[in-house]
């Protein structure tokens, strides 16, 4: 009941209340008041100053420094916990995660757990700077599932991880230093302030990792520069080169001249808005094919004809070996039009006139026919200007084996049959086929017989062999401006100009790549790409569009270039004979250095000579060969995690429960481990894959120091410079906020969604707050009321919890951490600080400490409270453990998490019949139609508090009015329609028009099927009782006549208590008003 006479008693507003009754419906103060029920004994006697209004003017009040001081209210029993409203989040949540630590609970239930194991494989981060928004969503999402699987009996061990090797950290070392030191730098001392670099960011990012509340085995992790590590990584190695997958070839690449080094399709990036220099070329027949040959009408037509290319990279015209087409398609050879030639302009002038510009068009070129793809005829004219001709069409396949010559080079080559990848999308229908600087046309090459060409050198420039007129020039600039001036000085280059298109930059320097043959070490997919496949289609994927993402990248990819051109990384086992440059690598040598590699760390491949990097049985060939200098692939490094960890630690399992990372890692982690997997055992490593997005901002950008929308995750926690815009909201918050958002897309964060989670952070800690206080007296084990001896409305309250509890446990058992987000936001909220807590009040406060009535309520808050404690535990561990440390009685468990998951009682749901249930959403529909009345009725000022009415109802469809009949006469001091509705009286009529007769009145259909629900408000009879504001006919008239201001109810528990009130009490209605707390 809302007890009206006990308002500023009880403090804050309780979550999700309205504020039109914010005044009459307030949560409890926290235990600091004075006034509170000491657990166990009697009411506390009022603190003297409680309620009163002096003191110090403007100064800030205490929490809980206003209580009631009414002669009563030592009598009324209000909460008592010393669990505060306020978190103070920086402060308790590092005492909480102390409190862990020294009770070693984390590693009491990853170790000692009854369950299964559980593994989630961490994908490592990597250790080159502090810590963003997106690895905190990332971790504290693997923290939801292993909080959530601890909870169930299971023993999840954590081990994180960090990778360690690479470009990234070796440049930022190289940028550290002086120019003078960095051209001294020998590669020992490279890798030795590389590695120091990494475990001085490992030792930062593991605080920051640790602050967000997130359980591992931080003092273990796994980190890919350990020797064990390195070790296990060459076994990979070893086992794929063992099974046929590995070998050395020449052959193009993603190849990075800012870098200096390969890349492997993970580590390159698409940014938008890149343009590109694209030209059409002329390149001149010299001979038709013979099947070109055989054709009169074609030879003729192909007299004195060119092919048409185009390219976005003009650069690697001096290493074009072919052209290419496709059979099925049909080409057109046109002719170039003369100025006299144009018809169909209007009028003679205009004809004249547009076909003297298109004869200007093409006045500067070699050649006066074209071999074009039918359909692109139209728009080559649209885009040199020109007019054509058609003189004949063919099919593609008539074409080939016709020659041309290079026009910049003594060289001629042929017309070849390409494949599907040319189409009519764009250009001519015939592809400038440079089988050293493209994939496609590397295999073109192959297939043809052509040889491979790439007079590019490791820093994208021109070498000798593209000719003096280009040597050492840089490709991607002056090069590619060389290249067109000298085609256009030839009379080939049709048409230039910028090309707006995707292409790939390496992710680190985040500038653009080239195609470009080098001698490097792959692993053949293709030699295991169907056994990838069957083990792709047998894990789960969530979201399940990864199936069909990680499918197609895998369908569709190249062999993978496993070696890198740089210094701090795992070296590739191979020795060069060093007058005929072949690779010497067997079993035994590989396994030899891997050993090595186990003892003294990757270190020693340039610490020891190549005798002794040699088993004893090759040690006399030390004399001929050299070290290989190249390192691998750092995908190749994480990606042999699962040997690493998931194989090397004890307590893992392999194949892994679950990986979870962005969902950029279908093309990085999850690949690059699957390949890895598949080719060394046959199978994948992890059972499950889950991707999450990335994170924006509020407005759906995304971050960038520049734009100043960058939200850093420290700051969050801890707070900013101004303590207004950038309060210090602590880890839970920032949990709350992963757990509200749908992390399968990309997900928005700022500082109106933080505040909107730090509201609903103190909505839910105000009610465990309340759930807590009211239990200062109770002891489960001498106090919990059967089942079966509950009101109607404590039953129904735990038919909602069951509800909840079963559809949140779905909900974390398919990672929908935002449905278990809403489910209890919504039964906070709405089931609970809107209704029962509502109702509740008056049971809990104004009944004896052991009556009935009074004792089943706090059987329910008992198992609410347990129950929402074990369901937010994983979301909020640290409001969750602070409170259950605060249980009033004595802990089942030392931890909340030790306690386990809170399993409904299967009562609580078959105990309440279809029947009832649906009498219970009537009532929750008459209870809204009251309120609505209720407030009409305020607003007219006929009442002010809701206890001064009496509230006339109507249902019109029988069975709901017996069923609210039927509440009505329980007589259990719950189910009263009166409680239920926080009024002093409550009538059932029989007849709608009883209604209308109060002055305050309406009429609304039922939604839950009890036909038509009137409500009437009137102004209740009798006084009010100065205990708990009730009105009631009965104050005055109820025995024992020492408290003639008391009512039926309160006047035996006061007597009760033996409770004298300090001043007389006055006779209902005698003299001025006396309210039972100071302050109303």
């Amino acid at each position: 009941m809302a007890l009206g006479c006990l308002a500023r008693a009880m403090g804050p507003v309780l979550p999700g209340v309205s504020s039109a009754r914010a005044a009459l419906l307030r949560a409890p103060r926290p235990l600091h008041s004075g006034v509170f029920a000491k657990a166990g004994g009697a009411a506390a006697p009022a603190a003297a100053a409680a309620g009163k209004k002096g003191g110090k003017k403007g100064g800030a009040k205490d929490e809980g420094a206003e209580g009631p001081s009414g002669p009563y209210s030592p009598t009324v029993r209000l909460p008592a916990t010393d669990f505060s409203l306020r978190a103070n989040s920086p402060v308790r949540e590092p005492q909480i995660q102390a409190w862990w630590e020294e009770q070693a609970v984390y590693s009491s239930l990853a170790e000692g757990g009854a369950g299964e194991p559980y593994t989630l494989h961490d994908g490592p981060p990597y250790a080159n700077g502090d810590l963003h928004i997106g690895h905190a969503l990332n971790k504290i999402l693997k923290d939801f599932i292993n909080r959530y699987q601890l909870l169930q009996g299971r023993r999840a061990k954590f081990v994180p991880g960090w990778d360690t090797h690479g470009l990234p950290i070796e440049l930022k070392v190289l940028q550290s230093l002086p120019d003078k030191e960095r051209k001294s730098l020998g590669v020992l001392e490279l890798r030795a302030k590389a590695r120091e670099f990494a475990l001085k960011t490992i030792d930062a990012q593991r605080q920051q990792f640790k602050r967000y509340g997130v359980w591992a085995d931080w003092a273990a992790p796994y980190v890919t520069l350990e020797p064990a590590y390195e070790a296990a990584q060459l076994q990979v190695f070893g086992k794929m080169y063992t099974n046929g997958h590995i070998y050395r070839g020449l052959k193009p690449v993603h190849w990075s001249p800012s870098s200096r080094t390969a890349l492997a399709e993970a580590e390159l990036e698409y940014p938008e808005g890149h343009k590109s220099t694209s030209v059409y070329v002329a390149l001149p027949m010299t001979a038709p094919g013979h099947k070109a040959a055989a054709n009169p009408q074609l030879a003729e037509a192909l007299q004195g004809s060119a092919f048409a290319i185009w390219t976005t990279t003009p650069w690697t015209i001096p290493a074009n070996l072919a052209v290419a087409l496709n059979d099925q398609l049909d080409y057109c050879v046109v002719e170039v039009q003369a100025a006299e030639g144009a018809e169909g302009e209007e009028g003679a002038e205009g004809a004249e006139a547009a076909a003297a510009a298109a004869a200007a068009a093409a006045a500067g070129w070699a050649v006066r026919r074209l071999v074009v793809a039918k359909e692109l005829v139209g728009r080559l004219g649209e885009k040199t200007g020109a007019r054509f001709q058609v003189l004949t069409t063919v099919k593609g396949s008539e074409l080939e084996g016709c020659t041309y010559k290079h026009p910049l080079y003594d060289r001629v080559s042929p017309v070849v049959i390409g494949g599907d990848y040319i189409t009519t999308e764009t250009g001519t229908g015939l592809v400038h086929t440079a089988p050293g600087h493209g994939q496609e046309d590397y295999l073109v090459g192959q297939r043809c017989g052509l040889p491979l060409l790439s007079p590019v050198d490791d820093a994208g420039c021109f070498t000798a062999e593209a000719g003096e007129a280009f040597a050492g020039l840089a490709v991607q600039g002056e090069g590619n401006r060389a290249v067109c001036a000298a085609l256009r000085e030839a009379g080939v280059l049709l048409k230039e100009e910028l090309y707006e298109h995707k292409y790939p930059y390496d992710w680190r320097t985040k500038k653009p790549t080239i195609f470009r043959a080098t001698s490097q070490w792959f692993a053949s997919v293709e030699g295991f790409r169907g056994s990838a496949l069957e083990a792709i289609r047998g894990v789960g994927w969530v979201p399940g569009g990864g199936l069909n993402r990680i499918t197609g990248m895998v369908e569709g990819r190249s062999d993978w270039c496993i070696s890198r051109q740089r210094k701090w990384g795992v070296p590739i086992p191979v020795f060069y004979d060093t007058e005929t440059d072949e690779a010497l690598m067997s079993d035994e040598t590989i396994a030899h250095v891997t050993a090595l590699v186990r003892q003294h760390g990757s270190d020693c491949w340039w610490t020891m000579g190549v005798e002794q990097l040699l088993p004893p049985s090759l040690q006399h060939l030390a004399p001929r060969l050299r070290k290989g200098e190249d390192t691998m692939d750092v995908w190749f490094d994480s990606g042999s995690s699962w040997a690493g960890v998931l194989q090397a630690t004890p307590g893992l399992a392999y194949p892994a429960d679950l990986y979870l990372e962005g969902s950029d890692q279908h093309r990085g982690w999850f690949q690059s481990s699957l390949l890895t997997s598949v080719a060394a055992n046959g199978v994948a490593p992890y059972k499950a894959v889950l991707t999450h997005g990335f994170v924006l901002d509020e407005r759906g950008q995304k971050m960038s120091k520049s734009l100043g929308n960058v939200v850093d995750p420290r700051v969050v926690i801890e707070g900013g410079k101004d303590a207004k815009s950038q309060p210090a909201y602590g880890a839970d918050v920032l949990r709350l906020w992963v757990a509200s958002v749908d992390y399968t897309s990309d997900v928005a964060i700022g500082g109106a969604i933080l505040k909107q989670m730090a509201d609903m952070y103190r909505k839910v800690r105000g009610t465990l707050r309340f759930l807590l206080g009211n239990l200062s007296d109770y002891d489960p084990a001498a106090h919990a009321v059967p089942y079966a001896q509950l009101p109607g409305l404590d039953r129904y309250l735990l038919s909602r919890l069951h509800a909840v509890l079963t559809e949140v446990a779905a909900a974390y058992d398919n990672y929908q951490f935002f449905k278990v987000f809403q489910s209890l936001q919504r039964f906070v909220v709405v089931d609970l600080s809107n209704f029962y807590l509502d109702t509740a009040k008056d049971r809990l406060y104004i009944r004896g400490p052991d009556d009935p009535a009074r004792r089943a309520c706090q059987t329910v808050l008992d198992a609410l409270l347990r129950g929402l404690l074990a369901a937010l535990a994983p979301l909020v561990p640290h409001m969750a453990e602070d409170a259950w440390l605060n249980l009033p009685y004595a802990r089942p468990a030392g931890s909340v998490f030790q306690a386990g998951w809170a399993r409904p009682d299967p009562a609580w749901a078959a105990g309440l019949s279809e029947q009832q249930a649906a009498g219970w959403a009537v009532l929750l529909e008459v209870r809204d139609a009251a309120n609505a009345v209720l407030e009409k009725a305020r607003s007219g000022k006929a009442i002010g508090a809701g206890l001064e009415a009496r509230v006339v109802v109507h249902v019109s469809e029988p069975v709901a009015a017996a069923a609210l009949a039927a509440l009505d006469a329980a007589g259990n001091g719950a189910d009263e329609l009166r409680y239920l509705l926080i009024v002093s009286q409550v009538e059932l009529v029989s007849d709608a028009a009883a209604v209308k007769l109060c002055p305050f009145h309406d009429t609304a259909p039922s939604a839950a099927g009890a036909g038509a629900i009137s409500v009437g408000v009137t102004r209740a009879s009798g006084s009010k009782c100065a205990r708990c504001w009730n009105y009631s006919p009965a104050v005055g008239h109820t025995a024992p006549a020492d408290y003639p201001d008391l009512c039926e109810r309160c006047s035996p528990v006061v007597a009760a208590a033996a409770f004298r009130p300090q001043q007389q009490p006055a006779a209902p209605g005698a003299g001025a008003k006396q309210p039972a707390v100071a302050g109303v």
